[in-house]
């Protein structure tokens, strides 16, 4: 099935099968063998991994993942593809899970026997992964552009969060998500807040059929075992959000604008947080958000304020 990493012979394959790439579901396939490498090299997969994977697509990386890992859940929302990796035996037959019992067999439509690896015809989204992962896991996906965001979101904030993510995603958003202070978006902030994240591998535009608009990169995320106490997230989220709406305005000017405070109140509170209030806020640190969120809750505004 990887000779699909050919670009010649991808065409053949869908004209045969009578598929077109659907733009709406953000589907370009990928064919640079060195890009789908470098995502398996990342995932660093050992024999007894389980891993989730978002949009196999054609099953190009799929059927590395399954040589290297355990067990593999692929959840792919076009159903012509889904059916076609479901049929593939290639899919169920590298697969080295000794002790696939963390995982229940309960794909609806699929027999009573126990596979080793699975494909649901879903949207990521809609998805019940405690229903079907009950040990840990991990994410590898060339994920659509559109769910990026999203989907970081999704797995970030679950209570079983993935040991680790392996994701090709578009390099401005690569960028956001890996951004230090200086450059940090509410993007970047609400990865970093739960995450480790490191862009691993460029990938160029030209590594994909049909050809994107822009490059991508290789974006590696390890969850935290533990990180800062935010009782709150969405007053947390509200004051990012907030501090946000004057990207390049002074932070007490947004602040006290979106909390309704005062100036002489919302100084003081940037100052208890040990925050500058001139600073602007793409420059302060994680550290400064969670200190910022800890006064203003103490404050009084709470998330249903808003």
């Amino acid at each position: 099935m990887n000779n699909l990493i050919d670009v010649e012979n991808l065409k053949t394959f869908l004209k045969h099968h009578g598929l077109k790439p659907r733009d709406y579901l953000g589907q370009n396939f990928l064919v640079d063998q060195a890009a789908l490498q470098g995502i398996v090299a990342a995932a660093e997969l050992q024999p007894g991994d389980v891993v989730l994977e978002v949009g196999p697509g054609l099953g190009v990386l799929t059927f590395e993942l399954v040589k290297r890992a355990g067990r593999v859940i692929a959840v792919e929302k076009d159903s012509k593809l889904a059916e076609l990796l479901r049929r593939n035996p290639e899919f169920n037959s590298g697969s080295r899970r000794k002790d696939p019992e963390s995982i229940p067999d309960r794909s609806p439509g699929q027999g009573s026997g126990l596979q080793k690896n699975k494909v649901f015809n879903l949207d990521i989204l809609k998805f019940n992964l405690s229903e079907h992962i009950t040990g840990d896991y991990k994410v590898v996906a060339n994920i659509p552009y559109y769910l990026t965001s999203k989907l970081l979101q999704t797995f970030l904030e679950m209570a079983n969060k993935p040991t680790s993510m392996v994701l090709m995603v578009q390099k401005e958003v690569g960028e956001r998500v890996t951004a230090s202070a200086g450059e940090l978006s509410i993007l970047g902030i609400s990865v970093q807040i739960y995450a480790d994240a490191e862009i691993v591998l460029s990938v160029p535009k030209e590594s994909f059929w049909p050809q994107p608009e822009v490059d991508s990169v290789v974006l590696k995320i390890t969850p935290r075992d533990k990180y800062p106490e935010i009782k709150d997230k969405k007053t947390f989220f509200r004051i990012v959000k907030i501090a946000f709406a004057g990207k390049r305005k002074q932070i007490h000017n947004t602040l006290a604008n979106g909390l309704k405070m005062n100036k002489e109140q919302t100084w003081q509170l940037l100052k208890q947080a040990g925050i500058e209030p001139t600073t602007r806020p793409q420059d302060l640190k994680i550290e400064q958000w969670v200190e910022l969120y800890k006064r203003v809750a103490y404050s009084g505004q709470r998330s249903e304020n808003n």
